[in-house]
């Protein structure tokens, strides 16, 4: 018993000795598949090298970092699970192109993307770049962010189990109408109408936009999704739509302001250019019917009834400002109240106001389609298009204006120019009653490479020429044409430098940054027997518009094209080595804010021997 028990215990023995060396092998592929699994588990930045543990970590290095709210995108446009699953391939692809994801602009490099990397700008008629089918497939191979981005989500409260009622609420969206379209979802007994697509995998709702295509929620909505899903969606829908409301009712709640219009009428160049655009081009404004898009107090409408206009439609979204229009027409009796044919003592008026947004006529019935001859509106904001209403121009003339109708202005025009060390605030703070303050002036100027500055600047500040950034034509543009990339290559102006002459001394100038203005024509396509222009160029009368001022975020030192004593291997831009010339690209886009836009501008400058120097790019916010 003995033996047999030894014998017994050694085979046990050698047996688990052979289990533990397996064990041991085990454990030693267990710590190598950990590792790749650990790495394997680490979420990539979708613009940098780095790696995080979490969405959660990762999402807001890139907001800090790179100016990309993937949580805010999720939430506002109401993105689904396969709607955020494209939108991080598709950043992906942009990046590895050196794309910025946002306005597509392609940069020279990953640093330079890095550095231009902005805040979402517009995204048209809410048609999202990454909303095709290509971007379900994994751009990065075992990308593990894709199934980890909605962990967070765990544990929250569910938007889903939000109450609400759908039909008020589709209602309500009915009877919103922002800039060029009304935003509506089509209903069918105001129930949500959707067909299937090819291959059944989604079902997608009527396209739905908000306001000029800035702000919008996303119309596809999956199959995969339940009711709860959909009801979700309407309801982000609907606080996005309410609050491009709010910014509207604030916008046309400050034109309410007596001083404002004081102070568009008082600026003789606007109001004289358009007076004798309308009173002294008679074949085109005698007989015709007339609409003006945003009158305030009726001052353009006014003068289409002094033309001999046989009916002038005067659209104004303030009620005070539509209700002091009708109290003006009728006190200058060119009030129409009815029809002619009802024998009112107001008969013979021309002008009707009607208060409201003009994307909210259609459904009045008020203005029949294509009715109008001439289409005219005083639209334009601080760099042309801050808080313009050329999205309503353009609605009003496709909705209204006759074909071959005229849209007075008919033309716009943006310009560049650089500009000296006095068309900044520095001097002004160099001598204070004898103080040098100068670092208020270096403060205010850096501040000024982030945000535009809108001031009149005098013209023998200008340095370099002149050059066209920009055209519009009104009668044929379209509400996309609004986002633009312009270049514009500026060089000195002659009188400003030496000759440059083999080793004379180069005279140095300093360009401190861009000014931009803009131009409206009312010319001879329309206004036949006197068409006129208004500038509100720094080399004609200030306006109120004054011009928009650019500031670069180092000033670049230039001398003119020929200039030869200077030194091959100092960097282009400074004293030593000044630029023959300044490439200027910029960038305007409508901003997520309604009504705001985004400037974006990236510059080289190129010195007398061909040799290129890139600044990086400057985003300014005009808010």
């Amino acid at each position: 018993m003995e033996e047999s028990n030894t014998a017994y215990m050694e085979v046990e023995g050698e047996n688990s000795d052979d289990d533990m060396d397996q064990n041991w092998d085990d454990w030693e592929n267990g710590d190598e598949e950990d590792e790749e699994e650990a790495m394997s588990s680490k979420l990539f930045c979708l613009f940098c090298e780095s790696t995080y543990d979490s969405s959660n970590a990762l999402f807001e290095h890139c907001a800090s970092e790179h100016r990309f709210h993937f949580n805010t995108l999720k939430t506002t446009l109401a993105l689904d699970f396969y709607g955020c699953f494209k939108l991080i391939n598709y950043v992906r692809s942009k990046v590895a192109g050196n794309k910025c994801w946002s306005c597509d602009i392609v940069c020279r490099s990953k640093e330079d993307l890095l550095n231009h990397l902005h805040e979402v700008a517009s995204f048209d008629n809410g048609k999202f770049p990454w909303n095709d089918d290509e971007f379900l497939k994994p751009f990065l191979n075992e990308d593990a962010l894709l199934y980890s981005f909605d962990e967070d989500d765990e544990g929250e409260d569910d938007v889903d189990n939000m109450p609400i009622d759908k039909e008020e609420l589709i209602k309500d969206l009915e009877q919103i109408s922002i800039d060029e379209d009304d935003f509506t979802l089509k209903t069918e007994e105001n129930k949500p109408t959707a067909s299937s697509l090819s291959g059944g995998k989604s079902a997608s709702m009527t396209d739905t936009t908000l306001s000029n295509g800035i702000v919008s929620a996303e119309a596809g909505v999956s199959s995969y999704r339940n009711n709860n899903d959909l009801d979700s969606s309407l309801y982000i829908a609907k606080v996005a739509a309410n609050k491009i409301k709010d910014v509207n009712k604030n916008y046309f709640g400050g034109y309410s302001s007596y001083g404002i219009h004081r102070d568009m009428i008082s600026d003789k160049v606007r109001t004289d250019a358009y007076r004798q655009a309308i009173l002294e081009n008679p074949s085109l404004l005698k007989g015709a019917v007339v609409m003006d898009v945003g009158c305030g107090t009726g001052i353009l409408s006014l003068f289409a009834a002094q033309a001999g206009a046989s009916r002038v439609i005067a659209v104004e979204a303030s009620e005070k400002m539509a209700a002091v229009a009708a109290q003006i027409a009728k006190d200058n009796n060119l009030l129409r109240i009815g029809s002619k044919n009802e024998g009112s003592d107001q008969g013979n008026g021309v002008m009707e106001v009607v208060q409201g947004m003009v994307e909210e006529l259609k459904s009045t019935q008020k203005v029949q389609p294509h009715s109008v001859d001439v289409l005219v509106s005083e639209w334009m904001g601080y760099c042309l298009l801050y808080e313009s209403m050329l999205s309503s121009v353009l609605y009003a003339r496709d909705q209204f204006l006759k074909p071959g109708g005229a849209v007075l202005p008919d033309s716009a025009t943006m310009f560049a120019a650089g500009f000296g060390r006095g068309g900044t605030s520095i001097p002004f703070w160099e001598n204070v009653y004898g103080f040098n303050m100068s670092c208020i002036g270096e403060e205010i100027v850096k501040d000024a490479s982030r945000i535009p500055i809108v001031d009149v600047i005098d013209s023998c500040d200008i340095i370099t020429n002149s050059k066209i950034l920009q055209n519009f034509d009104l009668v044929t543009m379209k509400l996309e044409e609004m986002d633009f990339t312009g270049m514009v290559e500026l060089e000195l102006k002659g009188e400003t430098s030496a000759n440059g002459s083999t080793g004379s001394k180069p005279v140095t100038n300093w360009c401190y940054g861009v000014v931009v203005w803009f131009e409206t024509g009312f010319t001879e396509r329309f206004c036949k027997e006197k068409p006129t222009n208004l500038s509100t160029s720094p080399h004609t009368t200030s306006t109120h518009w004054s011009q928009t001022i650019l500031t670069f975020s180092e000033p670049i030192a230039m001398v003119s094209p020929g200039t030869l004593n200077v030194d091959k291997m100092a960097a282009v831009g400074t004293d030593a080595c000044p630029a023959v010339k300044i490439q200027c690209r910029i960038s305007v886009v409508r901003a997520a804010q309604h009504r705001s836009i985004d400037i974006s501008m990236e510059l080289s400058g190129i010195g007398p021997f061909g040799r290129k120097r890139n600044w990086p790019a400057q985003m300014f916010n005009v808010l």
